[in-house]
């Protein structure tokens, strides 16, 4: 996988739904920026795959955005889970001003860069 990322990664434990292909996921965020994250999971989505994700952290709104499986770690190895990286698709302002609620939120109670995807 090539690193084009345009924002930076801020590690979290939050979690969020994923529904795509007839499927519908609840799992573990590692790494969330503005412009996606990796999702953990042992099922991923095929790459390029469209899904919606939901994000509903206790104290904000939920954000809601498309999103499209862009890469894919399909085996655990000892430093990284499997799951898959997904790009966000053009977010609308008061989405966007949500997730950047979450992402502050998350550097100010930092977790440990440990399965950071």
């Amino acid at each position: 996988m090539s690193d084009n990322r345009k924002s930076a990664r801020v590690p979290t434990l939050l979690r969020c739904w994923c529904e795509g292909d007839n499927v519908t996921l609840y799992a573990r965020i590692t790494n969330l920026s503005e412009g996606g994250l990796f999702l953990r999971t042992s099922t991923p989505l095929a790459r390029g795959a469209r899904a919606v994700l939901r994000l509903t952290p206790s104290e904000d709104p939920e954000v809601q955005a498309a999103a499209t499986v862009v890469w894919l770690r399909e085996e655990e190895d000892r430093a990284y889970p499997p799951g898959m990286g997904l790009q966000f698709e053009a977010l609308d302002a008061e989405t966007l001003g949500r997730l950047r609620r979450i992402i502050s939120q998350q550097q100010k109670n930092p977790v440990k860069a440990v399965w950071a995807g």
